[in-house]
């Protein structure tokens, strides 16, 4: 059954730009109420000015490693539609990273910081709100590819998005008694600014709002993991079955994603 989407409140992450304003632009043509949380308020409000209904939908300035923010624009989001059905934990940054230097330890902090503990800061304002409402809710976890097996030069990527694949897992198992579904969805290459300074061929390349409109199907039905497009899940699955030698021959000299050029979602 499809959900009532005339009366389904979103709320999104790292929605300014990429996949999550490909998401919130699928949702708005749906009729959904959306909550957009990103750093660049500027881009929001324009981004909120293309969409059906703008005045249904509000925007959060919040960078996502300020939990205190996040809580109150959740807060607020949950006072404004009266409660919650979808949220989309999708801000993250990528940029290649090499334990061998010292300057970028502080990188990997923020990777992590972004990628993962903000995906749990997102998520934690709103659970107790999906328990008291006892109807069909949605906690979505943005994963990848990249976190099925590690890549050379992404040491600090490969590990945020492996730790939010696990967390997701965990929370799922958490939250299933209560009817809260937590889905993983692990894109594959979507053409974004975050993957347009990869300098290597990124094949099943899919657009934004192409993969927007797959990643509402799979969170419609709460399926809790997906990969986007398929082809990358068939990839995923061979890459987790192969030995590690095999692995290590077939990838340890893969080019890697420049150092600091930092690339952010939200």
């Amino acid at each position: 059954m499809q959900p009532e989407w005339s009366h389904q409140r979103v709320f999104i992450t790292g929605a300014s730009s990429g996949i999550g304003a490909a998401l919130a632009a699928h949702y708005a043509a749906l009729g959904a109420t959306l909550g957009l949380l990103a750093r660049r308020g500027a881009a929001l409000d324009q981004l909120i000015a293309t969409l059906p209904h703008p005045e249904r939908h509000r925007a959060y300035a919040v960078d996502v490693r300020d939990h205190a923010a996040i809580a109150a624009a959740a807060q607020d989001f949950i006072t404004c539609t009266g409660g919650i059905d979808v949220v989309i934990a999708n801000a993250g940054i990528s940029v290649g990273t090499l334990t061998e230097y010292a300057e970028d330890l502080p990188v990997f902090a923020d990777i992590v910081a972004t990628n993962l503990t903000a995906t749990a800061a997102t998520f934690a304002p709103f659970i107790a709100t999906m328990k008291a409402q006892r109807a069909p809710a949605r906690l979505v976890g943005i994963g990848s590819v990249a976190g099925i097996r590690g890549l050379p030069g992404a040491e600090a990527y490969s590990a945020s998005k492996a730790a939010v694949i696990s967390y997701c897992e965990s929370l799922r198992l958490e939250l299933k008694p209560y009817g809260i579904k937590v889905v993983t969805l692990c894109p594959g290459y979507i053409d974004t600014p975050m993957t347009r300074v990869n300098p290597y061929p990124m094949p099943f390349l899919m657009a934004p709002d192409r993969f927007a409109a797959r990643a509402a199907r799979v969170i419609d039905a709460g399926s809790s993991y997906a990969v986007i497009p398929w082809q990358m899940g068939v990839v995923a699955k061979v890459l987790r079955l192969l030995p590690n030698p095999v692995y290590d021959f077939a990838f340890g000299k893969a080019p890697h994603k420049p150092r600091k050029m930092r690339k952010q979602t939200s």
